[in-house]
């Protein structure tokens, strides 16, 4: 079963075209990347999903739910983590969730027991009882998961769920992540400008200009660069251009003076190139291509730290219930 569909979706502002009819599905169970630079229409999208703003055109659903007609149903099959913290500090990690549990009518019967099962998985057991104004950030994210979990969802959105946190954090996060995408059947619908988050993804959709323009696993979008990226500082870096348009057939180009083309087996291309180069080779490296290069040279933007989340509006629902 497909968790998300979406189908010649579309939305305008007055004369700008946000998403310009884009497609795709995300079946139950996967982790789904959604990329894309500010502006292009990746925010827009979500928010449609999450029942904040109405298509001009195309369809959406979310768990079978169409979220114009029926969007009470999408809002309960949705757990959503934000880049920003919206726990209220002053409040215990019981009472946080207690809340959410009255806001979602988890019932009675069920409420105390499903708050101990997921504070147990993120690790909180021995904390539930102290105000969240004493956790540390990665406390806090671990919490918003269980909270964003609490009402069984779907589809969990997570939205930069580890921005400004330290490595360690960020890789003790994941753990949790996938081992509760495991023992919940969740399907994850992602925004990161960490790629190595981006990893996780089964699949990763590229949308920039409101279109999707690359939709694959990670390694097949990486493989469609062409091989592996060999970079190369030379005493003349025209003459190197020239050399590799004529001996190799390879138009490069040139980035802070560094020269970068794309090569099948770099690791056997190399020897030869290097004993046959006359261009005066000052340094060379090859490596396999990153989601970061697969992102720069579809979008020809670099992932920044600007890109950041679903905006308050998603705040403001979570906090409407």
């Amino acid at each position: 079963m497909d968790m998300i569909e979406i189908e010649g979706l579309s939305k305008k502002f007055g004369k700008l075209v946000a998403v310009d009819n884009i497609s795709f599905r995300v079946p139950r169970g996967e982790i789904f990347g959604f990329l894309g630079p500010n502006g292009a229409g990746k925010t827009t999208t979500i928010n449609i999903l999450c029942t904040l703003l109405k298509p001009t055109g195309g369809r959406a659903s979310v768990n079978g739910y169409d979220v114009i007609k029926e969007r009470r149903k999408v809002q309960r099959s949705i757990g959503l983590v934000f880049q920003d913290p919206t726990l209220d500090d002053y409040l215990t990690a019981d009472q946080n969730l207690r809340f959410h549990a009255y806001a979602y009518g988890v019932p009675a019967s069920v409420r105390e027991t499903r708050m101990q099962e997921l504070m147990e998985l993120v690790e909180l057991q021995d904390r539930r009882k102290n105000k969240v104004s004493t956790y540390s950030g990665g406390m806090k994210r671990r919490l918003e998961i269980a909270r964003g979990l609490l009402h069984h969802p779907s589809v969990l959105f997570l939205d930069e769920p580890t921005l400004g946190l330290d490595p360690q954090t960020r890789r003790r996060i994941w753990e949790h992540v996938l081992t509760l995408r495991q023992q919940e059947d969740l399907t994850i619908f992602l925004t990161t400008h960490y790629m190595d988050e981006a990893e996780h993804c089964e699949r990763i959709a590229i949308i920039d200009n409101g279109r999707i323009i690359a939709l694959d696993t990670p390694d097949n979008l990486k493989d469609a660069l062409g091989g592996d990226l060999v970079t190369l500082e030379a005493r003349d870096s025209q003459g190197a251009i020239a050399e590799l348009k004529e001996r190799y057939n390879i138009s490069p180009e040139i980035n802070d003076g560094m020269v970068t083309f794309s090569v099948p087996h770099g690791d056997t291309f190399l020897p030869e190139f290097v004993r046959g180069f006359h261009s005066g080779l000052i340094s060379i490296n090859v490596r396999r291509p990153t989601l970061d290069d697969v992102f720069l040279k579809l979008t020809g933007h670099a992932i920044r730290d600007q890109e950041v989340g679903m905006m308050d509006q998603m705040r403001m629902m979570m906090r409407s219930h």
